[in-house]
């Protein structure tokens, strides 16, 4: 405030004017910081929203399960075959299974690709004791061994709670053992291919009665007409004679 020059109004439109500049310098770095900031905070969340969304996930499939066989099967058609096994889909024996059956061992293979995914989602984007964890489990897979997934299932959970701002489990609150999620089995599209059956059997029907229908009164139309022909004939030929 010393420098200001007061002396004249020319020089007090100099002073206001560089004072107005210096300001909104100012306020246009500072609001170039709080946009630069702003967008960055945002990706961040997005990255954080996508990154809890997708562990989320690989909880819910490696950890949906309390009961049954919680292991994971690693077992594909060739090692089945190998093993004698039936394979639903394949051959005269499989031909013999119901679709209930079908699906029962078609399940372990779904379960093991549902399974490989989630792994490669916790690679991908969880934290390095989880990533050591599904790489361990992927290995195990490879191997052709049977794999637990509690251990992992663990650390995500913790994880998510952690992110999300939740309080911790209580230390004496037993969770059972946790396994993959067991797939539902596909009876709609059984239902749906059954209904466009009889649809479909019901309109051959239909069509079958209209050209039955059509051929009864066609054979009946001739008949009729060669029979009045034959008598018509039959009275002149007696008129002649």
């Amino acid at each position: 405030m010393r420098n200001l020059d007061l002396s004249s109004w020319h020089s007090l439109l100099l002073t206001v004017i560089g004072l107005a500049v210096v300001t909104l310098i100012g306020v246009g770095v500072r609001l170039l910081l709080m946009v630069t900031i702003q967008h960055r905070r945002e990706r961040m969340n997005r990255q954080i929203n996508e990154r809890l969304r997708t562990l989320i996930a690989a909880y819910r499939t490696l950890g949906g399960s309390f009961t049954g066989d919680l292991a994971v099967d690693p077992r594909h058609l060739a090692d089945m075959r190998r093993s004698g096994e039936p394979v639903a889909g394949e051959g005269a024996e499989a031909a013999n299974f119901s679709a209930e059956s079908a699906s029962d061992r078609d399940r372990p293979r779904r379960i093991r690709d549902s399974v490989e995914a989630a792994l490669s989602d916790i690679i991908l984007l969880g934290t390095e004791d989880q990533a050591r964890l599904a790489t361990h489990a992927a290995r195990e897979l490879i191997a052709g061994k049977p794999v637990h997934t509690h251990e992992l299932v663990v650390s995500l959970r913790s994880f998510i709670r952690d992110a999300l701002d939740l309080a911790p489990l209580p230390p004496d609150l037993e969770i059972p053992m946790q396994g993959p999620t067991r797939p539902s089995r596909s009876g709609g599209s059984g239902k749906s291919d059954r209904g466009a059956g009889e649809k479909g059997g019901g309109a051959k029907g239909d069509r079958g009665g209209l050209g039955g229908g059509m051929g009864m009164s066609g054979g009946v139309g001739l008949g009729l007409g060669a029979g009045g022909d034959s008598g018509n004939l039959t009275d002149q030929d007696h008129h002649e004679g």
